[in-house]
């Protein structure tokens, strides 16, 4: 069988694309597959080596009368183009898109050469590729039972999956995972991170917020932080006296995950579903300029009890002390929102989605 996968430029787009290639692989030994991505996720650095990937110039299309309109609207039929001659040469039995610009045209031409599709949705509310995608789809695959009501008319074809994590992550011990980071075993842990590009309006709220609390002595700190507020951040941390890993990035996110009682983070779909797999506690605040997206990712956590959302534009550091100060002297509070994610655990979204590939290609 030769796949064809495709996915936007994003973490949260490539995650999940890795992680259904890598169960496909030890599934089925004899797949032939193909990761097609924007060649503007080069910039991301996200590890691709192992897979077979080809690129395409598709970036974000700007409706503008200049140069940069003009040239956006080029790399889309540049890329389109170069998608056509990828399907062509590659000859797919079946094409799966991970959402996104750069999954349109891919999708469109497996339809009109009669090619099998099927398209997932990371997000509760699906995007608009995949909006537009879905009457076209052999199949859907969906990472929330919530988006259904988003899909409404293409029920018959929708399934169940769940969101593929990236791989490498998996539940550690949590002492293996403090020893890692140097941490005491008899301290509280706190993850902080912002996203993919991480977040300085998330960096320096926590900071401040930290640095007035009373007992911070008992707290140790994990802080993803991005490269341009990590000198500031690391003077700060080293005058607050509390035992800290101040972070650009981390590949062994098993052990952050692992050792964390508690993470402060955005709602990116990717980021729901690692905290749905290691089922930590967290305070959520949703990108706000992410359409309606990453708040009702975060509204499936906080209905479950798992997670307490603030809102980015009430956010600040006075509100945020309080809300750690609570949480952080309430271990039963946090023990029951580990056990709200009982009802939102997905064991095999990896192995789901290939199902539902596989169903796709015999029906």
């Amino acid at each position: 069988m030769r796949v064809l996968v495709v996915s936007g430029a994003s973490g949260g787009h490539i995650f999940p694309a890795l992680g259904f290639l890598d169960a496909l692989r030890q599934r089925e030994k004899n797949i032939d597959s193909l990761l097609v991505l924007p060649r503007q996720s080069l910039k991301n650095g996200i590890d691709v080596s192992g897979y077979k990937v080809q690129y395409i110039s598709i970036t974000s299309v700007k409706l503008s009368f200049d140069f940069n309109g003009f040239l956006s609207c080029f790399r889309f039929f540049q890329g389109a183009l170069e998608s056509l001659l990828i399907l062509l040469k590659f000859k797919a039995d079946i094409v799966i898109g991970f959402g996104s610009l750069p999954s349109l045209p891919l999708l469109l031409f497996a339809h009109i050469f009669r090619i099998k599709t099927l398209i997932h949705e990371q997000n509760v509310i699906p995007g608009r590729a995949n909006r537009f995608l879905a009457k076209f789809a052999d199949k859907i695959a969906v990472s929330f039972e919530e988006t259904r009501k988003y899909l409404e008319g293409y029920e018959n074809k929708t399934v169940f999956s769940g969101n593929p994590i990236r791989r490498g992550l998996i539940r550690t011990d949590k002492l293996e995972a403090l020893n890692f980071f140097g941490f005491s075993h008899d301290k509280f842990t706190l993850l902080v991170m912002g996203g993919s590009l991480a977040s300085h309006r998330i960096n320096i709220v926590f900071f401040k917020a930290l640095s007035g609390l009373s007992d911070k002595s008992r707290l140790q700190v994990i802080h993803l932080c991005g490269a341009k507020d990590f000198d500031s951040l690391n003077s700060g941390y080293k005058d607050l006296g509390v035992n800290f890993r101040l972070l650009n990035f981390l590949k062994e996110m098993r052990y952050a995950y692992s050792a964390s009682d508690l993470v402060i983070c955005r709602a990116g779909a990717t980021t729901i579903s690692e905290l749905i797999f290691f089922k930590v506690p967290a305070v959520v605040i949703p990108y706000p300029y992410a359409g309606r997206h990453q708040m009702a990712n975060a509204k499936v956590l906080e209905q479950k009890g798992c997670a307490v959302i603030m809102e980015d534009k009430n956010l600040d550091s006075d509100k945020l002390q309080e809300t750690l100060k609570s949480l952080i002297q309430s271990p039963q509070n946090l023990e029951s929102m580990r056990s709200g994610y009982d009802a939102l655990k997905i064991n095999n979204a990896d192995g789901l989605l290939a199902d539902a590939l596989f169903s796709t290609v015999n029906s």
